[in-house]
């Protein structure tokens, strides 16, 4: 299955900006001043596809990104400088497993986020979300549903903060947030009241987190369950010194919603 990657264009755009160097340039005598921008973009790759073997990642063909296979529940960060046009491949040994094709990216430094998982409870095939992280202070936290099955469950955020009355709030999926340095807790829960899963969340200033719901109900092979997935795993000796009690809110703010849903 192949999809498209769309992402959010900011500032002036190529035409605009080829023109402007061009007038530049013609105005000075000397060699030219003027050098192409290079922005710096991190690829996070999360693997919420539900299956045994793991899953590697190649840039094309031949351009494999994983040291070793990605298992499921698991993310990674890639260095690797993604241009428009590029597929990304997704491989369960020699088998392709999908493809991802970039179609654009932002004039800015970004971290894209690039999630793999189930298309549906009958078939093996796979689908695609992706997402650019704004350049903002606060923490992000992009909030991503890739369970597939008939179980409900909705995703709240409390404050870890054992010296003050817990703060809780309702984490919406599909959904990007901003939310102030400190330690939560993310937790999944049924409509019955029930938990049905828990992870711990160590908010940095500046890092992109995300949230994933995953778990299928198969209808052929093998389920699993629904649990929680949270990355990075930020170390919360770095939160000393970080104002984390001096806010009202769990949210800093809301950031607008900018998934490419595939």
């Amino acid at each position: 299955m192949q999809s498209a990657l769309f992402f959010i264009l900011a500032g002036i755009n190529s035409a605009n900006a080829a023109s402007a160097a061009g007038s530049l340039r013609s105005g000075h005598l000397g060699s030219s001043f003027v050098k192409a921008l290079e922005f710096k973009h991190r690829l996070r790759v999360c693997n919420a596809y539900p299956y045994a073997a793991a899953l590697d990642v190649f840039r094309g063909n031949n351009e494999k990104l994983t040291d070793s296979a990605m298992a499921y529940k698991g993310c990674e960060d890639f260095k690797t400088q993604l241009k428009a046009g590029d597929k990304l491949e997704f491989k369960v040994g020699d088998a392709n497993a999908g493809t991802f094709s970039v179609s654009d990216l932002p004039n800015n430094d970004a971290v894209l986020l690039l999630v793999i998982y189930r298309h549906d409870t009958l078939s093996t095939a796979v689908s695609f979300e992706s997402h650019v992280f704004a350049n903002l202070l606060n923490a992000q936290i992009a909030v991503i549903d890739t369970y597939k099955g008939s179980a409900k469950s909705h995703l709240k955020i409390v404050d870890d903060d054992k010296a003050k009355t817990a703060r809780a709030e309702d984490l919406r999926y599909d959904s990007v947030v901003a939310v102030n340095p400190g330690m939560y807790q993310c937790l999944l829960e049924g409509s019955d009241g029930k938990s049905n899963g828990k992870q711990e969340l160590v908010a940095l200033n500046r890092e992109s987190y995300v949230i994933l719901r995953v778990g299928v109900e198969a209808q052929a092979g093998q389920a699993y369950p629904q649990e929680l997935v949270v990355y990075p795993k930020s170390d919360p000796a770095l939160l000393r010194g970080a104002a984390a009690g001096a806010h009202v809110s769990l949210f800093a703010s809301v950031v607008a919603f900018m998934f490419a849903l595939c």
